[in-house]
């Protein structure tokens, strides 16, 4: 029976870490062994920033809303318990993107919160 070798599969595999390690700075796109720290090192860092980029933009739309409500008299916190009590259910995304496109209907929510507050 032949014996197998693993060159092909060898072979194959680092050169899908090359790949990935294309353009990194020095010996980390040319040599295996640091092309591979450094592939396995931005892997985790990717993996970390998708988890960040949710709270990072979460955080933005709060930011926005709170501005707008600061317009209208109002502040953030009592803004969101005036829409829940008010029945109204938007999430924070899209009250942002009202708050920026259209003022007018912003306003028209922050007084439907401050009624629902009475």
């Amino acid at each position: 029976m032949a014996r197998i070798k693993g060159a092909t599969m060898t072979r194959k595999r680092r050169n899908k870490v090359m790949k990935m390690a294309k353009g990194y700075y020095g010996s980390k796109s040319k040599l295996f062994k640091t092309a591979k720290q450094a592939v396995m090192k931005s892997g985790q860092y990717a993996y970390i920033g998708r988890k960040q980029k949710k709270r990072d933009f979460r955080r933005l739309w709060i930011t926005r809303i709170s501005a707008a409500c600061k317009m209208n008299g109002m502040n953030y916190s009592t803004f969101m318990n005036g829409l829940n009590k008010a029945g109204v259910t938007l999430n924070r995304k899209m009250l942002s993107e009202i708050a920026i496109a259209d003022p007018a209907a912003f306003t028209a929510l922050t007084e439907k919160a401050k009624e629902a507050l009475k």
